[in-house]
């Protein structure tokens, strides 16, 4: 089976290929009539690349079944990154591989010259990314009076990268007669004056669905303290084990960092952020697909245009800044109508910024506590015993060692180190805290309120702390029961207050409001309280945060030990006399003191002193 009207000369490398029934925007592209300028919006990974390939090949070929030979290019692909522009080129390369199609690159960080020299020497097709596009056209290496087929794939993200400039050049250079399809994620404001300006009564094609969130993509919330996130991540990986996963970081510092600590655990990982040449980045992308690496710790920037195989896993270690953000890491995985996973990991005071996530993209998300090391461990053995049913056909050299060796051990003696070697690749799971807090909480817009099934907590809701207006407050009477105390080297010396010392003791100590008992400020340091049961992992934030002026430790109750007191409200008293009537003694009777005695009037200065200046009026 066939696409429905594809080309003739593309039909046998799309049956090759696997392609037999195609995707929503494949189907919209096909119905177009000839000839016409394309406006699309259509979800990541929902096979664009193929959808222009065929789009265009009217254009290019005719009724041609193959290429004559190259000269100016008849059709321009514009990406916004080196990865993606590569991409598309090799989605091209197969689908017109039995065209005799000539397809040549021109992408950012590679060598300009040879670029220069397969121009020169004629091509098809180009796929580049603006910048490196405008620079060759500038230098006249690249001709484009020839041009049949312009293309903008993602748009959108060409915009928020800054190419608008180099857009309008390359586009306003191309002749008028050329047809323009322009691919985006969303047809937003600009977009829509991009096509209005460089588009002739362009068809809208709408593949996208503004209610519904991809539907080939299961998203997951995880719940961890702030300071556990990074062993979530490893959790999280162990837990679902995918060929493929790519984990998402916002600096280039926290990639290198992630990177590392996932290293040493014994994963098989790579980074990808902007700091690394094209050489550095095109070999990670290698070794991903050659399976050297299956997980890629990677920013937003490095990751654009990303189709790795056998992606299944997205795992947000920072969480995303918008939708859009959201939107696009996720569209990574399920792609071309495999299934894939989306895992948002989100400490306790940034709920409610996730929650706000899904509502605006519309998301029913599952939240949960991270995987436990005893539930990785269990899915570890149905894993290995899965993988023992499923093996290949035994040769008879392997079946003659196999004998020798039930020869020397016991059938569960072989089976044992069998298993040992299997579990011998595998990194440990972490042993992560999950208080159950927020499991209940307000759900994302338009799910169903369902507590998590790992989750015992009580009903009440989630304690968002980065929402409350803190106020001062009177220490508790008696204070906690079970409380254990920690001591502040603040106090009124330095003008300690609870309306600062409470939301600083939440946040260098990854604890709620609810978490913290009395507070009592002494003159030169501060004590509080910490409920038992957020007392160890207190301990533990404080000591991994390093603050010259902020220095918290454990400490006794106040008035165990301790020299200090609060300040007293008056001077005090001394110490009664002898008589014990009051301080220093018993007081003088009243008729003891010396009478009052009147002054005589004043008569003016003494003999031989100035006198007073007169007044005048």
């Amino acid at each position: 089976m066939t696409f429905p009207a594809s080309h003739p000369a593309l039909d046998a490398a799309l049956l090759e290929r696997g392609y037999e029934t195609p995707t929503s925007v494949q189907s919209a592209v096909l119905e177009a009539s000839d000839g016409q300028d394309l406006l699309v919006s259509a979800q990541t990974g929902s096979g664009k690349t193929v959808a222009f390939g065929i789009a265009m090949a009217e254009s290019l070929l005719g009724t041609e079944e193959r290429f004559g030979r190259a000269d100016a290019p008849l059709a321009l692909i514009i990406a916004p990154t080196r990865e993606l522009a590569i991409q598309v080129q090799r989605e091209l390369t197969w689908l017109y591989g039995k065209t005799g199609a000539k397809i040549v690159s021109c992408v950012g960080g590679m060598d300009a010259r040879a670029e220069a020299r397969a121009l020169n020497f004629g091509a098809h097709i180009v796929v580049g990314t603006p910048g490196r596009l405008r620079d060759h056209l500038e230098r006249g290496n690249l001709e484009l009076t020839s041009l049949k087929v312009v293309v903008l794939d993602e748009a959108d993200e060409m915009l928020d990268l800054g190419f608008r400039e180099d857009l309008e050049f390359i586009l306003e250079t191309a002749p008028e007669t050329r047809r323009t399809l322009l691919f985006s994620a969303t047809i937003a404001k600009d977009i829509a004056l991009l096509a209005r300006k460089f588009q002739n009564d362009a068809l809208r094609i709408d593949t996208t669905s503004k209610d519904q969130p991809h539907v080939d993509i299961d998203y997951r919330a995880v719940r961890v303290a702030p300071n556990e996130v990074e062993h979530a991540v490893v959790n999280v990986l162990r837990y679902f084990e995918s060929p493929g996963a790519l984990v998402f970081c916002h600096t280039r510092e926290a990639v290198r960092h992630l990177q590392a600590s996932l290293k040493e655990r014994g994963f098989a990982v790579v980074g990808l952020s902007g700091e690394l040449s094209q050489r550095e980045r095109s070999d990670a992308l290698q070794a991903l697909r050659d399976g050297h690496a299956r997980v890629c710790v990677a920013t937003d920037v490095a990751a654009r245009g990303l189709d790795l195989p056998d992606l299944g896993l997205v795992i947000h270690a920072d969480l995303p800044q918008n939708k859009a953000t959201l939107l696009h890491r996720s569209g990574r995985t399920g792609r071309a109508g495999r299934k894939g996973t989306s895992v948002l990991i989100v400490p306790y005071t940034r709920r409610r910024k996730a929650e706000m996530l899904f509502g605006s993209a519309n998301i029913d998300a599952g939240w949960s506590g991270p995987p436990g090391a005893e539930e990785i461990r269990e899915r570890d053995k149905a894993r290995l015993l899965e993988t023992a049913m499923t093996f290949e056909p035994v040769g008879e050299e392997d079946l003659a060692l196999g004998k020798l060796l039930l020869e020397q051990k016991t059938p569960e003696e072989i089976a044992g180190a069998f298993m040992r070697l299997q579990r011998g690749g595998l990194p440990e799971p972490e042993e992560l805290y999950d208080d159950g807090r927020g499991a209940d909480a307000r759900p994302a817009k338009g799910a169903p309120r369902e507590r998590s099934e790992r989750s015992e907590a009580p009903r009440g809701g989630y304690d968002r702390p980065e929402r409350v207006e803190y106020a001062p407050r009177e220490p508790r009477e008696g204070g906690m029961t079970d409380g254990i105390w920690f001591r502040l080297n603040v106090g009124r010396g330095k003008n300690a207050d609870p309306k600062w010392i409470l939301p600083m003791i939440c946040r260098l100590g990854h604890v709620t409001k609810k978490d913290v008992g009395s507070i009592k400020i002494f003159d030169s340091e501060t004590k509080f309280e910490i409920s038992a049961e957020a007392s160890v992992r207190f301990a533990e934030a404080v000591r991994a945060t390093s603050r010259e002026d902020v220095k918290i430790e454990p400490s006794t109750a106040p008035g165990i030990g301790d020299t200090r007191s609060p300040r007293p409200a008056g001077p005090a008293p001394r110490p009664a006399g002898p008589s014990g009537a009051g301080p220093g003694g018993p007081r003088k009777p009243y008729g003891e003191k010396k009478p009052y005695e009147k002054k005589p009037p004043f008569k003016g200065p003494p003999p031989g002193k100035a006198g007073f200046k007169k007044h005048k009026p």
